[in-house]
């Protein structure tokens, strides 16, 4: 959540900062501002409310803005409304006027993440004769450097140390100080922050594509790290102020994968790539026709000792583990819980000594899945994360990686993400059966394998015939109410599809067990209700049929999501969407290809902004 960015060089810093901060508009946020330096003069700052559009129309695309030194934010309000005052940059001096001017401050700064004793913090600045202009927690971090740095004549790096033991909760910080003109600091503690460097320049972000079009070398900095960066040179510290070395890594996507490429909308653009990020999944872990777990460091020996997992996870993600956690079951003799993350990190669950604590995410930075990873790692549990993010915290503290290849995901809505961290959750099960010997034909791995690899195409059939859905959404964008509904993998499903719809149409949309609808649910089906049925496991079809016509007696209009073949369920549903037939296991790849379209055709069918819907941000690195 929030946006950071940072340039110094050589060229104008302003269209810089509002180019990478346009790059992470997709994380959220309600204000934007920047700081600039021009040499020795004052620092300019320029705020804004809204949309970044205005930010760059009050600074005249950032011409109006000279120095080649300069900070950027987008926030996304915790502490304070979104209000021009509240924005960053924040200053260690006053700053009354409106938010645009230079100001004479020591320090100037910008921050992401959540300062937990600020109020404590605020108090003590207080009775040191500092006064306050904003609500926010930011303002308070950057006030208590400027007194570390006036009190003890200190320099930046330990002016920013002794703040960083002081202050509770996560940051990632970055300040410009009046003394050291040509200087940018940075620091962090669980919010992301990459730095790039190309020849005699540097830049600094909170995620890769806001610094692709510039650099593909970048420094990943850790937490309770600092580094003091001029034109072209970063050097780390630690805590106690000592110099260490980072290893330089070059990111592999291109700026054009970041890119829309024609498409309207960054979701749709990236549904349009699932055929080919789920291959290079694939591929990437399945090797002469066998799943070659090497890369991500997990041997046979670790698998057998293993009794018990837990997978643990935020949202679309927590979906991918529901789905894994019936086809693992199905598969192994190991039992398998899945857990949300921001409850597993809560529980005083009795976690068992030899199991696997799974980790997934997109971003390998959401808070209450790196919290719960660093908890089951304090009690000594082994850990395996699935991330799409190289060098993301999560994937650098997890004891084994599996990444996906789904390339740079925008669109605050995963799609491809999601697609590939599915392909990771059936190649570990079909991984586990094979080594603990548990698949009641093991001669069968073969047919499991090439129907795995057989997805890709079959999203892309899926793809062509997206118009019928187009035309279904538009009919229904105005629902009130949608309501979808399985068992077992179709209940996974549906969890992810009301998501979906949820997220970026704004309608009410909630998924059921099915067999739970008579407890309670059916209460709130009334005429023209539109509930939408996944029907794709053979051994619960006419199960699922039944919750639907139960349905459809009170007045609700049904939907059927099913495989080629079963046409009979045209007898029951108003309207009905096939995808091709692949192993009941792994339809869930499939599956899911419709109830993304039907979201994303339904937000634009209401005139909606498909890649940044309101209240949510990518990466939520924040509780």
């Amino acid at each position: 959540m929030c946006g950071i960015v940072g340039y110094i060089g050589h060229k104008q810093a302003a269209p810089i900062l509002l180019d990478g901060l346009s790059k992470l508009e997709y994380r959220g946020y309600d204000s934007a501002g920047l700081a600039v330096r021009n040499g020795e003069e004052d620092t300019v700052v320029v705020k804004s409310v809204g949309k970044l559009v205005n930010l760059s129309n009050k600074t005249n695309n950032g011409k109006a803005i000279l120095g080649s030194c300069g900070i950027g934010h987008t926030r996304w309000a915790t502490h304070g409304e979104p209000t021009e005052v509240n924005a960053h940059p924040h200053v260690s001096g006053s700053y009354e006027h409106s938010g645009h001017g230079q100001v004479d401050s020591e320090v100037v700064g910008v921050h992401n993440g959540i300062i937990e004793n600020f109020q404590e913090m605020k108090a003590k600045l207080i009775r040191k004769g500092y006064s306050f202009y904003s609500e926010t927690d930011t303002e308070v971090l950057i006030k208590l450097v400027d007194y570390y740095y006036n009190k003890y004549k200190m320099g930046p790096i330990d002016a920013i140390a002794k703040t960083l033991v002081r202050v509770r909760g996560s940051f990632a910080l970055e300040v410009m100080f009046k003394d050291y003109p040509g200087e940018i600091y940075v620091a962090r503690k669980d919010s992301p922050m990459i730095i790039g460097v190309s020849d005699d320049e540097a830049y600094i972000a909170s995620d890769v594509p806001a610094i692709l079009k510039y650099t593909r070398d970048v420094y990943y900095i850790d937490n309770m790290e600092m580094a003091k960066i001029t034109a072209g040179q970063v050097t780390f510290y630690n805590l106690d102020g000592d110099e260490i070395e980072k290893e330089l890594t070059t990111v592999t996507f291109s700026a054009e994968a970041a890119e829309k490429g024609g498409f309207e909308h960054f979701m749709m653009k990236e549904i349009h790539e699932q055929p080919k990020v789920v291959s290079d999944t694939i591929n990437k872990y399945i090797k002469d026709n066998k799943i070659d777990l090497t890369e991500v460091g997990i041997t046979d020996e670790d698998i057998k000792n293993i009794d018990q997992i837990y997978i643990v996870a935020c949202g679309s993600a927590w979906h991918v583990g529901m789905e894994a956690q019936y086809v693992i079951e199905e598969f192994t003799d190991v039992n398998v819980r899945c857990e949300l993350a921001s409850e597993f990190r809560y529980r005083k669950l009795k976690l068992d000594p030899n199991a696997l604590v799974v980790v997934i995410s997109q971003s390998g930075e959401t808070a209450d899945s790196l919290a719960a990873l660093r908890m089951a790692k304090e009690k000594g549990l082994k850990t395996l994360a699935i991330v799409n993010v190289v060098g993301s915290s999560i994937a650098r503290e997890a004891d084994y990686v599996m990444y996906t290849l789904a390339g740079p995901e925008i669109s605050v809505a995963t799609t491809k993400a999601y697609s590939c961290q599915l392909i990771c959750g059936y190649l570990l099960a079909l991984k586990f059966a094979q080594v603990r010997e548990t698949m009641e034909d093991p001669g069968k791995m073969d047919y499991y394998l090439e129907e795995i690899r057989s997805i890709p195409e079959k999203i892309s059939k899926i793809l062509e015939e997206k118009e019928r859905l187009q035309w279904f959404s538009a009919k229904y964008a105005n629902a009130q109410n949608i309501f979808f509904i399985g068992r077992g993998i179709d209940y996974a499903i549906s969890l992810e599809g009301s998501l979906k719809m949820k997220e970026i149409s704004y309608i009410h949309s909630e998924a059921y067990a099915a067999g739970e609808l008579k407890h309670g649910t059916i209460s709130l089906i009334e005429k023209g209700t539109l509930v939408i049925g996944v029907l794709t496991q053979s051994e619960l079809y006419e199960k699922t049929v039944s919750n639907m016509v139960e349905c459809k007696s009170r007045g609700a209009y049904l939907m059927g999501l099913t495989t080629y073949g079963r046409y009979d369920v045209e007898d029951q549903c108003d309207f009905t969407v096939y995808v091709p037939k692949v192993d009941e296991h792994f339809i869930g790849s499939l599956a899911i290809i419709p109830l993304q379209l039907l979201g994303y055709y339904t937000s634009v069918a209401k005139g909606l902004d498909v890649d940044k819907p309101r209240n949510l941000a990518k990466s939520v690195t924040v509780e």
